[in-house]
């Protein structure tokens, strides 16, 4: 597997576009407008791919300048529980690191605290509804 930066716009981000929608968006019956995906144009992207075909990606959002928020997480059905997320949650945090990022915080869907709780994070919050599903704040000290 190679974990990449993808260029928005590119064939790669349309790859991840389209896994995010499989895996998150569909599921919930929402989509993503054409001002959800201009508003990614300065994010980080990134990707795990095994050849070219994207397996799982996430995003990085800076939210002031020390710290930035892990967004659009997902992982291929067939590779999840198989390691994959973690490689890619390792990857994302050093990047922040290496841009001098020093907090990562994200909106943890309810389901997937367990997974982020095995990786260091915690909660932060009380529970909340986003894109109709419960919510936690999560955050880790990079």
């Amino acid at each position: 597997m190679a974990l990449k930066i993808i260029d928005h716009g590119s064939a790669e981000y349309r790859q991840m576009v389209d896994l995010r929608d499989q895996m998150l968006r569909k599921p919930l019956g929402l989509t993503f407008t054409p001002e959800d995906l201009a508003a990614e144009k300065d994010d980080i992207l990134i990707g795990c791919f095994e050849d070219d075909k994207l397996e799982a990606c996430c995003m990085l959002t800076q939210t002031d300048p020390k710290t930035v928020r892990l967004r659009q997480m997902a992982v291929t059905s067939v590779l999840q529980g198989k390691g994959i997320g973690r490689v890619l949650m390792n990857f994302a945090e050093n990047i922040a690191r290496d841009r001098g990022y020093r907090r990562l915080t994200m909106h943890a869907r309810k389901s997937a605290v367990g997974f982020y709780e095995k990786n260091g994070y915690a909660i932060c919050s009380e529970e909340f509804e986003e894109v109709t599903i419960p919510h936690y704040v999560m955050d880790k000290d990079l």
